[in-house]
């Protein structure tokens, strides 16, 4: 079986007979029933694929789609105008780059349908182009934009900047966003000339002038019809990926069912619409099968610079967006910018719909998978932390073998030596109490889900009905339950535990349960005080 590893092709999938996971129907349904469309997936996620699709179905290549679903729905294969827009090789951060390369496309269609002296503006020739392009051929245009915020979120919340004629120094961001808006705003004028339009991108830049100068495009990203236009769904992986996965269950001498829950939990987990159909990352899911390896694919293809940057800018913290719910104003149809990073990290595809709540119509966010989860929080812990001396992903390593094995006296010898490592001037000051236990409670949240990723289970400020518990971790052997106090005492956090009944929902648990109350010092910043207790054997059981 081929894999098309970085092939976005749809002609050369199919001549060099690549494994492709048959979307044809769901395209056929799309350009029927509309025509101006705009599709928000997270990278490498299938989003160029698509278009390559879309083209070569517009192009009228009715060879290549025999045997696919679409051959028995189009009976016409009719060859219109198809004008593809790639934002995805470009450096935008230079100045210039993003005009070099509108440019380019503009003249390479000139020389194909002719130009008009009189069109002088970006918008005009575009448009002028779309006209001719419609009469000479007797069929309206076809116009196929992929990564189409990419000139912006490539310079979103920097100083790149250049001065213009006048002598005023401009931002790119806000360059690029003008730029972008004559571009596109071609389509309303031209909407005579146009057969199909699809958008794709990262991000949705609504209420903002990107958008404002042409009719607004039908948004599919969360439209139950096209929720698996990109990606893989189960059904889809046991279909095609049969003969894999049982390759991998061998290699790694489990079960092919063991395997199917193992990908579940790297790879799965995300969900577009109120249906919650599980889609699989195509491009984490495809190397895994090519090199018969589970490992992090999608997350270390490339750092999302732009998001840390947003994070470190509006001083969000991680635990105070994940795992709660939101109405879709707040992270879907609400204007992404540097005030508000939770639209872009959801469409960036670091987090993602987990629960739907239909009487409330309110949305939980968390992250998909435990790809993205370790990948994610081990980048924001190095950015936030800073250890001195060890690497994050290192010291993770050594706290899961350590409470794995009971060991909680090396873990808590561990767990303080990383904690001095951290330098004290990389947060500020820090003299202020109440952002002082927000620093506190933030470190621990990331290191503790990043060991939550190597866990049966981890709850993070857990609500109970009697009460709130800081951090549970389970573990086969061992249950760990942890209360944290800032310049209190460990007996003080160890009391809390047994009075609020933190225990109770694993009495009769056959695992170790062990209590563990941790106090820090504001001054020296790092744990001062411990205290443990093992729930006894016989309070251990169904009573």
């Amino acid at each position: 079986m081929k894999y098309p590893i970085g092939i976005q092709s749809f002609d050369q999938i199919i001549e060099e007979g690549f494994v492709y996971v048959d979307k044809t129907d769901l395209i056929y349904d799309l350009v029927k029933e509309g025509k101006i469309y705009f599709l928000s997936r997270p990278r490498r996620f299938g989003k160029s694929l698509l278009v390559s699709t879309l083209a070569c179905y517009f192009q009228g290549r009715k060879e290549l789609f025999e045997g696919l679903a679409i051959a028995d729905l189009e009976k016409e294969w009719l060859t219109y105008p198809v004008f593809r827009v790639d934002f995805n090789g470009g450096n935008f951060t230079q100045p210039g780059e993003l005009e070099k390369t509108i440019e380019t496309y503009l003249a390479q269609w000139e020389r194909i349908y002719g130009k008009d002296p009189l069109d002088v503006t970006t918008g005009d020739r575009f448009k002028g182009v779309l006209r001719r392009a419609s009469e000479q051929t007797g069929h309206r245009a076809v116009v196929l934009i992929d990564e189409y915020d990419k000139p912006i979120l490539d310079v979103l919340d920097t100083d790149s900047s250049f001065m213009n004629q006048e002598g005023k120094r401009i931002l790119l961001e806000d360059w690029h966003r003008e730029i972008l808006k004559g571009f596109y705003s071609t389509f309303k004028g031209a909407d005579e000339y146009l057969k199909f339009v699809l958008l794709t991108g990262v991000t949705k830049f609504s209420q903002v002038s990107v958008f404002s100068g042409f009719n607004q495009p039908a948004d599919i990203s969360m439209d139950e019809r096209y929720e698996a236009l990109c990606g893989i769904t189960q059904e889809e992986l046991e279909h095609y990926f049969a003969e894999p996965i049982a390759r991998l269950a061998t290699k790694e001498e489990c079960t092919i069912e063991e395997m199917k829950k193992e990908l579940k939990r790297q790879y799965d987990g995300y969900h577009f619409s109120t249906q919650m159909t599980d889609i699989y990352n195509p491009f984490s899911i495809l190397n895994a099968f090519s090199k018969n390896e589970i490992r992090d694919y999608w997350f270390s293809t490339g750092t999302p610079t732009y998001l840390i940057r947003l994070l470190h800018h509006s001083r969000e913290q991680m635990n105070e967006l994940t795992g709660k719910f939101y109405r879709p104003a707040m992270f879907v149809d609400y204007k992404a910018d540097v005030e508000q990073p939770l639209p872009m990290i959801y469409q960036s595809g670091y987090l993602t719909i987990k629960e739907f709540n239909r009487r409330m119509r309110t949305y939980l966010l968390d992250f998909p998978n435990n790809e993205v989860r370790e990948g994610f929080l081990t980048l924001l812990a190095a950015s936030y932390l800073k250890p001195r001396r060890q690497d994050v992903g290192s010291w993770i390593i050594d706290a899961v073998m350590s409470l794995s094995a009971g060991n909680t006296a090396e873990f808590r010898t561990s767990l303080t030596a990383f904690l001095a490592s951290i330098p004290y001037d990389s947060h500020g000051s820090l003299k202020d109490l109440e952002m002082t236990e927000k620093h506190f409670q933030y470190t621990f949240y990331l290191l503790l889900r990043l060991i939550g990723v190597y866990c049966l289970a981890i709850r993070c400020e857990d609500r109970q009905s009697f009460g709130r518990v800081d951090c549970t971790l389970e573990m086969d052997d061992y249950v760990y339950i942890f209360e944290f106090k800032l310049d209190g005492t460990a007996r003080e956090a160890l009391e809390q535990i047994e009075t609020k009944g933190y225990v109770k929902p694993y009495i009769g648990d056959k695992r170790k349960v062990i209590c563990i109350g941790v106090n820090f010092s504001s001054e020296t910043r790092t744990v001062e005080d411990w205290e443990e207790m093992v729930l006894p054997l016989a309070d251990n059981q169904v009573e």
